[in-house]
């Protein structure tokens, strides 16, 4: 698998998700229309700092050896991260009534990305002859 591009998609996506808990956490209250008040926005932008960290282990570590027993702390935080938040919409995902297409859409991804690292996970990677 090329581990680079699912590190570089990984990245992108919390590094997203991360600038805009950070930056607009009143704005992402407000459309999930849920109470904007001081301890919600500080959680959400704990969680956006969070998810930017994330990504940036994720950018910087793209260019190793991941799989197998390389780089094996990133690839189970990864697998870690992605299949605990896919279960925990997946959960949901038949009982929401509203704000189901983003609901399901963040769904999709997550559980295409935990499948992607937990495949990284228990496959040894090849090294790519130059």
């Amino acid at each position: 698998m090329n581990t680079k591009l699912l590190m570089g998609v990984s990245a992108g996506f919390l590094g997203l998700l991360g600038i805009a808990l950070s930056f607009i956490p009143q704005e992402i209250l407000t459309f999930f229309k849920l109470q904007v008040t001081q301890l919600s926005t500080l959680f959400l932008q704990i969680i956006g700092a969070l998810y930017m960290g994330f990504a940036m282990l994720n950018w910087m570590s793209k260019a190793s050896l991941i799989g197998g027993i390389y780089n094996r702390p990133v690839a189970i935080a990864n697998v870690m991260h992605f299949t605990v938040v896919a279960l925990a919409l997946v959960k949901i995902v038949f009982n929401i009534q509203q704000f189901e297409t983003t609901i399901i859409s963040f769904t999709a991804i997550y559980i295409v990305l935990a499948a992607a690292f937990g495949y990284v996970l228990l496959t040894s990677p090849v090294k790519e002859s130059k």
